[in-house]
């Protein structure tokens, strides 16, 4: 029998009794493994030796990962200087134990982000509490990564999971594959096995010279396994908005678009928003420390202006509350793109509107929030308003329903709700399709006379903000918005998920 070199090498090297890897077949042929894997399998097709694969899983811990075994998980220092302030007792100031635990930069979100998911105690408007009862030497994640430091290994699969998600530890999956002599194989050894000179592609020398056509050409085994390619894709937040904005399009909606950091007059002002308003403050939005703003008309501002302090139409008081030029001319990052919605209505992005009018945004927003499963800082907001004669909730349910329905969730739940801009509103519900539990998905309503009429709009606007990220949990049952988004986002959910049109 004639067999290539490569294939005599790993035919005479293998062994009847014993499963050898292509590791050890490499060190003793002294050929590249993937040479030895390319003759194994053609021996395999010859029946001269059989071929087994075994799936393998190892976890190695990353520099961060290396960090952390030794200072400890950001969310354990957290609570135990938590504990040392007091806060086991009663909430106690959140920068202050930020402080105390040395936390800075990426640490402090990733222990406020895991801090209430391990049930270490609650975060709430800048205080902290911690639960006696909570054992931080116990902490499986810490446990386990201590394991894998020390060069042991972990048979904590949940926690094994999370360390990997948050990028501590590194899985690898690997394929091993062993060889074993046949029966066939014994027989062609002991009967004899000579090695034939092939060549493995085809020269212009070769050619050139007719030396092809005496040459034996070894042969393509194309069902061997190759290296795994992994290509860019576009991010399934980003197939998600582009599906909802070919759905708002299809609906008879246009697209808005405006700046991400914008003055509070466009951000709160205009939505008939108190300047003392608890969600103007340092805890919920970002200001920026840039010159105020000076692009702002000054016949609105004066209207916005009146209708903060004496309020629309023969019946209205305004607030009673102080609002300063100052105030509205600083710059935030948008809390919400109904910024965008004021631009427009207004008439100071594209002009003067005539009903009836539909628009819509799906861009990022940016709050103080505590992170959480369906909160984070930065998120994708649905904006959406419809300017037109006679609307009414009845329109903004039914425009609602035909929306969500194109995602195939028909189970919406509508709560009525207060907000400063729309009267009347309500809050927007879809049923998990995993946990059963009511996910708060939008917010909604008409707008106020005391938005519309300094804008210059005569007619009635029904307006929304959905959220993006929420719509995806529902499509797909995603219990967690991190596993989508950020650092802890799942790799391998975002390579094999596809967003359907």
């Amino acid at each position: 029998m004639r067999l290539p070199d490569s294939q005599v090498a790993v035919l005479e090297a293998a062994s009847a009794t014993e499963e050898l890897t292509i590791e050890r077949l490499s060190e003793a042929t002294g050929l590249k493994p993937e040479t030895v894997t390319g003759a194994a399998f053609d021996l395999e097709d010859a029946g001269l030796v059989a071929v087994s694969t075994a799936e393998t899983v190892s976890h190695e811990v990353t520099d961060e990962g290396e960090t952390y075994a030794e200072a400890g998980l950001p969310e354990v220092r957290l609570y135990r200087a938590a504990l040392s302030a007091g806060a086991d007792d009663g909430a106690v100031s959140l920068g202050e134990v930020i402080g105390a635990a040395d936390l800075d930069g990426p640490a402090v979100d990733i222990a406020l982000a895991n801090y209430a998911r391990k049930g270490y105690g609650d975060i709430d408007s800048g205080e902290i509490t911690a639960d006696p009862d909570a054992d931080p030497d116990a902490d499986p994640e810490a446990t386990a990564l201590a394991s894998l430091a020390a060069g042991d290994v972990s048979d904590d699969e949940d926690a094994l999971d999370q360390l990997v998600r948050r990028g501590l530890v590194d899985r690898q999956e690997r394929a091993v594959r062993s060889v074993t002599l046949t029966d066939e194989g014994v027989t062609a050894l002991m009967e004899g096995v000579e090695t034939a000179e092939t060549v493995d592609r085809l020269t212009p020398e070769m050619l050139a010279s007719g030396e092809w056509r005496d040459a034996e050409f070894a042969d393509y085994n194309v069902e061997a396994d190759a290296p795994a390619e992994r290509g860019g894709r576009v991010h399934i937040l980003r197939q998600t908005a582009e599906r909802v904005k070919d759905t708002l399009v299809g609906m008879g909606f246009r697209e808005m678009d405006g700046p991400h950091a914008d003055s509070e007059f466009w951000i709160n002002d205009c939505l008939f928003m108190p300047q003392d308003h608890p969600a103007r403050t340092h805890w919920d939005q970002f200001a920026l420390d840039v010159p105020p703003m000076r692009d702002i008309p000054e016949e609105l501002l004066e209207r916005v202006r009146s209708a903060h302090l004496e309020g629309v139409g023969d019946d209205g008081q305004g607030y009673h509350s102080p609002w300063t030029e100052d105030v509205a001319r600083g710059v935030d990052l948008r809390g919400h793109t109904t910024s965008l919605s004021m631009r427009y209505l207004s008439g100071h992005e594209i002009g003067d509107l005539e009903p009836p009018e539909r628009f819509f945004s799906v861009e990022k927003v940016y709050r103080n929030d505590t992170l959480d499963p369906t909160h984070l800082l930065e998120f994708f907001q649905i904006e959406g308003w419809v300017m037109a004669e006679n609307l009414s909730v009845r329109d903004l349910m039914g425009t609602f329903e035909e929306f969500y329905q194109q995602f195939g969730i028909t189970d919406l739940q509508f709560k009525p709700h207060y907000n400063p801009y729309t009267e009347p509103s309500f809050e927007l519900f879809g049923t998990h399709p995993e946990t059963g539990e009511l996910i708060e998905i939008g917010n909604s309503g008409m707008f106020r006379e005391e938005v519309l009429r300094p804008l210059g709009v005569e007619c009635d606007v029904m307006a929304w903000g959905l959220a993006l990220e929420r719509l995806l949990m529902l499509m797909y049952g995603f219990d967690d918005i991190r596993d989508v988004h950020g650092t802890l986002c799942d790799l391998d959910l975002l390579r094999n998920t596809e967003v359907l049109h």
